[in-house]
């Protein structure tokens, strides 16, 4: 069973240390989330981005709360200097999707902090991130891009099936879109939180 001791994860949040680290954590991810790569299997407006990369990297080294303190000021910058389409909801659920990966992973890791715990926080967090972007695209972020964009659903499908005929109907656009561009997005960043927690944890713990 997973156990988080609240009171030493809430005085860490607060140290001096790791506000500053989320500082600039979070500004670092905000500017990964401007940097959007399209996918040969997704319509256009589906850009994956590593922004994730600094907020696993803040959890394993904060703990799961600074990880979410992270992604929350990362979509606050990018509201208010990017800007929304969606009034802000879009934005919100991108933390909530973000939350779902980060979260668990930090507090698996946090119980034993192994190579392996690593590894099987950052795959339980790639599969509820997985499973919460399908629901979440599937009841609120499709439905309100449609309603944004003054266009019916299915000019969004259609979208879908120019990528991939088998994409007729929105059960197919979320297990043939959504789900392989957040399990792609989710394995990328755990891979690459593998390779450098290593390297920058020293730096994030005060020991370089």
């Amino acid at each position: 069973m997973v156990t988080i001791n609240i009171n030493k994860s809430h005085s860490s949040v607060l140290s001096v240390r790791n506000i500053a680290q989320t500082g600039v954590l979070s500004a670092i991810a905000f500017l990964l989330m401007m940097i959007e790569i399209p996918l040969w299997f997704a319509p256009g407006f589906y850009r994956i981005d590593l922004s994730e990369l600094p907020v696993l990297l803040g959890t394993f080294a904060m703990g799961p709360l600074s990880g979410a303190m992270i992604e929350l000021v990362k979509v606050v910058l990018y509201f208010f200097l990017h800007g929304s389409t969606t009034a802000g909801v879009g934005d919100f659920a991108n933390f909530l999707i973000g939350c779902c990966m980060a979260v668990p992973a930090g507090m698996i890791y946090q119980h034993r902090k192994t190579k392996r715990n690593a590894v099987i926080g950052m795959a339980v967090g790639t599969l509820l991130m997985t499973a919460a972007g399908g629901v979440i695209n599937a009841y609120v972020l499709l439905p309100l891009y449609a309603a944004v964009f003054h266009m019916p659903m299915s000019a969004l499908i259609a979208a879908g099936t120019k990528v991939n005929p088998a994409i007729t109907d929105l059960s197919g656009f979320i297990f043939l879109v959504v789900v392989p561009f957040n399990l792609l997005k989710g394995t990328i960043v755990s891979v690459l939180t593998f390779l450098l927690y290593k390297h920058v944890s020293p730096i994030l713990h005060g020991k370089y």
